[in-house]
């Protein structure tokens, strides 16, 4: 099968669009499928074009048996709604530009976030005549409102038809959680043409290991219990709740927080962080992809941190689940939803209120202080791991994908996914 698939995000960069799609084209290629990905030139989160890489028209690279295509965009860091809107347009314009000129494809797919690339997905889909499938990451516009990035108004209520329309036309929809196709069936979307896919880890990449004694010597971190956050520094984080339960535990000198990545509420965070004198809480710069097991393996507690909205019970984070592939205990701090039902029904972890300074502080000195329960919450945590796959997310969404191939000319499907295709997994 030929598969065409339009992201926004692709690595070098490392954010979550970037890695799900990566990891499970390598799986549809080593399979057999033939995968083209046209995204723009590296530069998420801070509008930096990574090193080697040029805003040009087009550049196309081989990225580990995919067929690349980079197209030109607006480049702006991720932050400022006029900004990021003009960098989403663009990719839509030159995605839909690119496409044109690629070998006819079985399938086209997009993904979210951004919601343009789904547009562009879909645009191409219909002048190409091929049938489209949107993978549902994130309910946009909802998620970019939760935040305040965007007010209820006129353009909110233009966007949220646009949303909807998309869904009607695509082949098929493919939600990361169920809360995703619940909102979705909740406003009159049928049922059948959605399958839920929850994200995943790739266990090849991620495993437990022993703590970095280099970067542990380098950021100071020997003979601490260290909690790490590794991920966007985003408006969606709400990470200065970190930063307040940091103040609480003070006086506690062997615990320390690592917060690692990049975003547009990091250099905030920086200067707020020096104000109070938190020596505690330790920024370390976004890594690679490679060097990510590394940046676990110094880590006593994966962290996993979102804003206190109700949008945010349905998110599941994916540095959950490469937690859980390093063997770490999760410390989930979220709107009780999906992800806190996942973790607690593994018992990988602990989960406390989002935006309680207070309840995270506290959670943080229960896990320092019990070794044993730290050890049992890690062993069920690596076992759970296995049942959260990349590899079985790129074999399910593969066949949604097939399955939308050979409806090409036909209606929608109008029948719930079989046995052997998604459906409800988890």
């Amino acid at each position: 099968m030929n598969i065409l698939f339009l992201t926004e995000n692709f690595p070098p960069e490392t954010n979550a669009a970037a890695t799900r799609v990566y990891e499970r084209a390598c799986y549809w290629v080593k399979a057999g499928h033939r995968v083209t990905v046209i995204t723009s030139a590296p530069n998420f989160p801070d509008g930096i074009l990574f090193p080697g890489y040029e805003n040009r028209w087009c550049q196309v690279e081989d990225m580990s048996g995919i067929h690349v295509v980079r197209v030109k965009t607006f480049i702006a860091p991720n932050l400022g709604v006029v900004r990021r809107t003009l960098d989403f347009l663009s990719f839509m314009v030159t995605g839909v530009w690119a496409g044109l000129f690629e070998p006819k494809p079985d399938v086209i797919a997009a993904t979210s976030p951004q919601f343009f690339a789904a547009v562009a997905g879909w645009l191409l889909g219909a002048v190409r005549r091929v049938p489209f499938v949107f993978e549902l990451g994130d309910l946009w516009p909802a998620s970019i409102a939760a935040v305040g990035a965007v007010q209820p108004g006129r353009a909110l209520q233009m966007i949220e038809k646009l949303e909807l329309h998309l869904y009607r036309r695509a082949e098929a929809v493919v939600a990361l959680t169920h809360a995703f196709k619940e909102n979705l069936v909740a406003r009159s979307i049928d049922g059948n043409k959605i399958a839920v896919i929850p994200n995943g880890v790739d266990l090849w990449r991620y495993g437990p290991r022993d703590r970095d004694a280099d970067l542990a010597r380098q950021w100071n971190l020997n003979g601490h219990f260290v909690v790490g956050y590794v991920g966007t520094h985003g408006m969606a984080h709400a990470l200065g709740n970190v930063l307040d339960a940091a103040e609480k535990l003070t006086p506690r000198g062997d615990i320390r927080f690592l917060l690692a990545g990049a975003g547009a509420e990091r250099d905030g965070l920086i200067k707020e962080a020096a104000r109070r004198n938190l020596n505690n809480v330790i920024f370390m710069p976004p890594q690679s992809k490679d060097a990510m097991p590394g940046v676990w393996s110094l880590c006593d507690v994966a962290l996993v941190h979102l804003k206190n909205d109700p949008v945010f019970a349905g998110v599941i984070p994916s540095k959950m689940f490469e937690a859980m592939a390093m063997g770490l205990p999760v410390l989930l701090a979220a709107p009780e939803g999906e992800a806190s039902q996942i973790l607690l029904g593994d018992e990988a972890g602990a989960h406390v209120p989002a935006q309680d300074p207070a309840a995270l502080a506290e959670a943080v000195v229960r896990l320092a202080d019990d070794a044993e329960g730290l050890k049992t919450l890690a062993a069920k945590s690596l076992m759970a791991a296995a049942s959260h796959s990349r590899e079985y997310q790129a074999r399910h969404m593969v066949a949604v994908l097939e399955r939308a191939a050979e409806r090409r000319g036909g209606e929608a499907a109008k029948q719930a996914p079989s046995p052997d295709t998604p459906g409800d997994i988890s």
